[in-house]
């Protein structure tokens, strides 16, 4: 999609979608305590040979949350910009996990989803309780023209994202932009509140649920198709780093 727009500069509305990572994060700093991890220090601002291109990758864990990374790219030169803000919780409990990417391509993209933690073919209380409140989101956007689904073709990345799934691209105006945001703080309020609602899982169940946890994130990071875009900006050593940190490969856990 990068190459096949003209060059624009998005920097008005790279700052508006990091401002809304950071209301995010602010919701998630007053209930979680959260310290940053050593192990990515060393890349909370990178930029490529060239210096085009820029980023800054942070990573942060605590008691309820296992990983959390809240990160940007960004090439002015092409309009590109790739923003992230993850939180994957501990096995202390099943809730989702909660994933929000924002994206210029320059176009407007957009992807939020709750990450499932258990079969959902087969277990149909955590279905309806964690994906039925968001299905009239999915369905209103499915219906909204101005909004079209991106449907990845990678078959792992499909498979990685529940049937309500928000991925979109859309043209950049006021109103798709608040839309985004109303319906960004519309996930992380009902999730906040699914946490604090949550039943404590077995100590005896624990370890296969963090265990799954990893392998989904490991995969995810490094599955994804668009690393090759990290490649071109990068280079490969470094863009490897940044895979390994985005599911945790160098953490320190002291």
């Amino acid at each position: 999609m990068i190459e096949q727009q003209p060059d624009l500069d998005n920097t008005a509305v790279f700052e508006h979608l990091w401002g809304m990572t950071n209301e995010l994060r602010q919701k998630l700093d007053a209930r979680f305590a959260l310290h940053p991890n050593p192990s990515t220090k060393n890349l909370q601002n990178y930029s490529a040979i060239t210096g085009e291109a820029q980023g800054s990758l942070n990573t942060f864990s605590g008691s309820e949350i296992d990983w959390l990374v809240h990160s940007w790219i960004r090439n002015p030169k092409l309009g590109f910009s790739n923003m992230h803000l993850t939180i994957w919780l501990g096995p202390q409990i099943r809730v989702p996990h909660l994933a929000y990417v924002f994206a210029t391509v320059p176009q407007l993209f957009f992807y939020m989803d709750y990450i499932p933690r258990t079969d959902l073919y087969i277990d149909l209380e955590y279905l309806d309780r964690y994906y039925e409140p968001v299905n009239q989101t999915y369905l209103m956007l499915q219906q909204d023209s101005r909004f079209e689904p991106y449907i990845s073709k990678n078959l792992y990345m499909r498979q990685a994202q529940s049937h309500t799934s928000l991925c979109y691209s859309c043209p950049t105006s006021d109103d798709t932009l608040t839309l985004l945001r109303t319906v960004a703080h519309e996930m992380m309020d009902r999730w906040l509140t699914w946490v604090d609602e949550a039943e404590p899982v077995a100590e005896s169940e624990r370890a296969a649920l963090s265990e799954r946890d990893l392998i989904v994130r490991r995969a995810v990071a490094e599955r994804d198709p668009d690393n090759q875009i990290g490649v071109r900006l990068f280079g490969a050593e470094l863009t490897d780093k940044l895979v390994r940190a985005l599911w945790g490969g160098n953490r320190n856990r002291t």
